[in-house]
């Protein structure tokens, strides 16, 4: 694989984020990139197009593959009996799945993988802001859009590193490792454990069992980082019997005033003495995650001073606590969380950095996990900070996963809040909020889907039409 630039690349479902992203990364790197979908959204459609990658038709088409293609990357949106994949193996293709892919094109870099139930898109994004901020460069893939990085996968010849989000869901059809397990890391750093993904892990042991061996397979000589304030963390970091070093981390002291939080530490650049450093993010989450990622920038060479000097200026990744609308009476912010313990972490987090404000939470139960009646009960208590909690979910959704039927009285003894307000229709849901008087309240919208369709930028102007 030296010549890269000259290769010829299929992508069997090429419209996935991760999937349209590589395919982005290796159009600008030199390939020949086609590829193939039954189905592409947006941002993924107009972002294809854009590089003229997008494919003339959706569905599947066989015949287009032939000897003369060097490799073929499968996504997990395809089945085993693809008929692309078929016919790529078939014709005795080189197939990979795009960890593998990415782990060939780092093979002679050095790996810093981010892995954890939560935080680990944060976490490496506060990692390539730092890197970017110093102007070094890096190879990267992270989960979400990032400010000032135009796609979410970097493959260059130059970079030293690879930073990898290291997502523990499975690699591909055909490979059911955890894509974690491929990329082997010199630095790897674990967040949390928090049992997620229930339809690959049946049980909570299981999910665990696949860090330990995500730790196991740490380069001999490297390096573990891990949140030791997570009982699960710290049992799995005690337990690597490989020569590693370990780095555990805590959360760091901070003071919230005035809505702002600021990480207390002593700062020297030059004459200039600080001892209190403002951010743009905040929540106990997203300063345990500062801390881990402050300690691999160590590891690559960087001082406490040049890592607080960039993350002063990092607002977040996109759908991470992402403020949507604000004025002085209301804000509005969106969330990706879904998992029990993301919820408790982020409606902890608005209503400790605005402890004046009445916090209306909303979720949405959307993953394989959140909808399984067995996994329900992990959500005591997930939602105990909103001083109203509300729990949507979709019947439609139900069925498409092709699981049993979800009553209002199963969701709401699973979360044990009797005041719980479930709603499984986005339009009710939309009028019931915006039915509220909004004065000195704040909105909370956390899902991994989108409500069934509700357009929270809309939403939004008309709770604050003067934004």
């Amino acid at each position: 694989m030296s010549k890269i630039y000259k290769m010829r690349v299929h992508f069997i479902a090429i419209g996935g984020s991760a999937m349209h992203n590589l395919a982005i990364a290796m159009c600008k790197k030199g390939y020949t990139v086609t590829g193939s979908d039954d189905e592409i959204f947006e941002p993924a459609r107009s972002r294809l197009a854009s590089y003229h990658l997008l494919p003339e038709a959706e569905g599947w088409f066989p015949e287009k593959l032939n000897s003369q293609f060097d490799a073929v990357i499968l996504g997990m949106h395809a089945r085993a009996d693809n008929p692309e994949l078929l016919r790529a193996q078939e014709l005795g293709l080189k197939i990979f799945s795009y960890p593998e892919f990415l782990y060939e094109q780092s093979k002679n870099k050095k790996r810093i993988v981010i892995g954890g139930s939560h935080g680990k898109t944060t976490i490496t994004a506060m990692i390539l802001h730092v890197l970017n901020y110093h102007h070094v460069d890096a190879d990267y893939m992270v989960g979400a859009q990032l400010e000032g990085f135009d796609v979410m996968v970097k493959l260059s010849e130059d970079a030293k590193y690879m930073v990898i989000e290291g997502d523990e869901y499975l690699t591909s059809p055909i490979d059911r490792r955890p894509k974690f397990h491929v990329y082997k890391p010199d630095i790897a750093l674990i967040s949390g454990i928090a049992w997620d993904h229930k339809n690959v892990f049946p049980t909570f042991d299981n999910y665990v069992e696949q860090f330990r061996i995500f730790a196991s397979l740490i380069s001999p000589g490297g390096t573990l980082i891990y949140c030791v304030d997570d009982p699960e963390v710290k049992r799995v970091a005690e337990n690597c019997k490989n020569n590693i070093k370990k780095i555990p981390y805590l959360l760091p002291d901070y003071t919230v005033r005035d809505g702002i939080t600021s990480i207390n530490y002593e700062l020297r650049i030059t004459n200039y003495e600080q001892r209190s450093i403002p951010l743009k993010i905040f929540g106990r989450h997203n300063l345990l995650n500062l801390n881990g990622a402050r300690l691999v920038c160590n590891e690559l060479g960087m001082t406490d001073e040049m890592f607080f000097q960039a993350i002063s200026s990092f607002k977040g990744a996109s759908k991470r606590l992402e403020l949507i609308a604000k004025d002085r009476n209301t804000a509005i912010f969106k969330d990706f969380a879904h998992s029990p313990s993301k919820l408790k972490a982020t409606t902890r987090a608005v209503k400790e950095q605005f402890t004046d404000k009445i916090l209306i939470a909303c979720m949405e139960l959307h993953t394989f996990s959140s909808l399984s009646s067995d996994f329900l009960p992990q959500y005591d208590g997930a939602m105990d900070d909103a001083d109203v909690a509300i729990v949507y979910f979709s019947p439609h959704a139900l069925a498409l996963k092709k699981l049993p039927p979800l009553t209002v009285e199963q969701v709401k003894q699973a979360f044990n809040r009797k005041d719980l307000q479930i709603f499984t229709d986005s339009l009710a849901l939309k009028n019931y909020l915006l039915a509220m008087d909004w004065t000195n309240k704040n909105l909370l919208m956390m899902s991994s889907g989108n409500f069934d369709g509700l357009d929270l930028a809309e939403l939004s102007r008309e709770i604050i039409p003067n934004q």
